[in-house]
């Protein structure tokens, strides 16, 4: 049991570290454009706090057997940092305001965990009390998609819903729900349950909708080109009556 324990702890660090680098592709393609067009910067912030919080759940003085839920969290920390960074500078007036008020949001939440964990609280109250913070933003850290999930099925593209987010989003929960069950850990199990039946959902939606928009825009080309072939037409039945008439 504490083997496999062990190797769901590796496993969900592999798969932690690719659901916080498959952004990459997204944000390239932010800084080429210099925009970041209809991307939300939510998640990434809220992913920031979950990973905050959940490092310092996993650390041996608050949750002891833990230390792998640090270690791959506090590498995600710095990375989201960065994502956060990119946005708040490549975001429109508007957006960046949201992002910036989320991430000072962010901050005083962690610190103030933080600050009560380690003056207020001891020993289990201290392990419930963090674990209960981290659990809590973890569930909305998976929820946060939801807005992408709603915008994949008004518009019927996954364009905005990139699949490599979507896997890892699955992997990453399904493995460290295993993880939470075998060492028996509410507050590492439940959260990454809600996230592994989310990342299911996304991965459905993907495949229902992931070559809609090549058919919308074939249909679109298509009504141009009928449009312009009926205007050639008629330009050519005016010529040929205005002959005929001469």
């Amino acid at each position: 049991m504490e083997i496999a324990h062990f190797l769901f702890g590796i496993f969900g660090n592999a798969s932690a570290l690719f659901l916080f680098l498959s952004p990459v592709i997204t944000f390239k393609r932010i800084i080429c454009n210099k925009s970041t067009e209809k991307f939300s910067g939510v998640p990434y912030v809220m992913t920031l706090l979950n990973c905050l919080l959940s490092a310092w759940y996993g650390l041996p003085f608050v949750s002891p057997n833990n230390i792998l839920v640090s270690t791959v969290n506090g590498a995600g920390a710095v990375i989201e940092i960065i994502y956060v960074f990119i946005f708040i500078i490549l975001a429109p007036k508007k957006e960046k305001a949201k992002i910036i008020g989320l991430f000072a949001f962010v901050l005083t939440v962690f610190a103030a965990v933080v600050f009560i964990s380690l003056f207020a609280l001891h020993g289990n109250s201290r392990k419930l009390f963090c674990g209960l913070a981290a659990s809590i933003f973890s569930i909305i850290m998976y929820g946060s998609p939801l807005s992408i999930m709603r915008l994949v099925i008004k518009t019927k593209s996954t364009e905005f819903m990139p699949f490599f987010l979507s896997l890892f989003v699955f992997l990453c929960g399904t493995s460290w729900f295993i993880f939470g069950l075998l060492g028996r850990d509410p507050f590492v199990a439940v959260p990454n349950g809600v996230g592994s039946a989310l990342g299911t959902m996304q991965l459905i939606l993907y495949f229902i909708y992931h070559d809609k928009k090549g058919a919308t825009k074939n249909q679109t080309q298509t009504e141009e080109e009928s449009m312009e072939m009926g205007q050639q037409q008629g330009k050519q039945s005016n010529n040929t009556n205005g002959t005929t008439q001469g």
